[in-house]
């Protein structure tokens, strides 16, 4: 059996395979609830083979989406929406994620397709929060988080995660990449604070870790903790790979399970050095700096490519987002072309690769 399709347990949850669904922005929910689209677009990917899917960034606040169509769980109502998606996806075999996420300075912007930008509250945005009053690009600066809002922002993630288990997900994972709210904190870029959240390391680290803790405390013992980290921000002085495996290790005396290694997204002026692969090697070191279990993401098309990253030890699970939206089913293609047994959905076994 291929490295990329055996199994992988964490805590008391197995993944039947180590081809994971990234969490993609769909920007199609109504007032945070899930739609149609999201059975469909899900409940593909889970029939199409993946070991796990997981849910796109979903907003603990409302403030917190980063358009005013994106997925949120800040009520019960919509923890119950989310329930027949969850269902569907474990009887394809899969298991069901869900990334929690607070946008802060990147909140309340347009939806790609209706062009780039801010939306101005009048025009149904609001005023955006963050660590510092510092804007992204052009954008309108946000309004600095006092001590006790930041309070606020740790107890939405824990009662999101809350909903996230009444819902029936397997795994949590919480957004601390792409330049959202955890990361602005994280990277002396964006956080400019004299308080204890602002400053050195452990200043910096502390809204991560406070939220990791009320998190871990309301999330089943049983089911694991993953976190979104970008590695680096490709620019001088930002936030880096070191501190990255640093925390992680920090993390791990926290329950945290693994650890999603994607980079960039804080600034818009980064140089960031695409190619296949290319996030790998930030994967590699914060599994080796921490002893913390990672997935690796980035231009990952190919299933000999993928096999290779799990087999060199660079990471332990692979997030797919692009090859998926191009291929739902991805893995079964990857499961034929390994050698490794497919298991089709029955309904589709006529059609299967011979």
């Amino acid at each position: 059996m291929s490295r990329l399709f055996s199994p992988l347990t964490l805590r008391g949850t197995t993944f039947r395979n180590r081809a994971w669904v990234a969490p993609m922005c769909q920007y199609t929910s109504v007032d945070g609830f899930p739609t149609d689209w999201h059975l469909v677009h899900l409940g593909s990917l889970a029939r199409g083979g993946a070991g796990l899917v997981i849910a796109e960034a979903t907003a603990v606040t409302p403030e917190g989406r980063i358009t005013p169509a994106d997925a949120g769980i800040w009520s019960d109502e919509q923890a119950a929406a989310y329930a027949p998606i969850v269902d569907f996806v474990h009887s394809q075999g899969a298991a069901a994620g869900i990334q929690l996420a607070h946008a802060g300075r990147k909140a309340s912007t347009k939806r790609p397709w209706d062009g780039d930008g801010y939306v101005e509250p009048a025009d149904g945005g609001w005023q955006t929060v963050g660590a510092s009053p510092l804007g992204f690009a052009d954008w309108p600066a946000p309004r600095e988080l006092t001590v006790p809002e930041i309070g606020d922002v740790v107890r939405a993630f824990a009662d999101a995660a809350v909903r996230a288990d009444a819902a029936g997900y397997d795994v949590v994972e919480l957004h601390a990449a792409h330049g959202y709210l955890l990361h602005q904190f994280l990277s002396p870029l964006t956080n400019q604070r004299t308080d204890a959240y602002g400053g050195d390391f452990a200043g910096r680290t502390r809204l991560t870790v406070e939220v990791v803790d009320a998190v871990r405390a309301v999330w089943p013992e049983h089911k694991p903790l993953f976190v979104r980290f970008s590695a680096t921000d490709w620019v001088e002085g930002g936030w880096t790979v070191e501190e990255t495996g640093e925390l992680t290790r920090i993390l791990k005396a926290h329950g945290v399970d693994l650890v999603d290694v994607s980079s960039g997204g804080l600034v818009p002026d980064a140089k960031i050095e695409v190619g296949p692969g290319y996030q790998v090697p930030f994967a590699r070191a914060v599994r080796e700096a921490s002893g913390v279990p990672t997935a690796a993401v980035g231009l990952i098309n190919d299933p000999k490519q993928a096999e290779e990253v799990l087999a060199d030890g660079s990471a332990d699970a692979v997030l797919l987002a692009r090859a998926l939206l191009r291929e739902p089913h991805w893995p079964l293609r990857a499961a034929f072309e390994l050698g490794d047994s497919v298991d089709w959905p029955v309904q589709y076994q006529r059609a299967a690769w011979r």
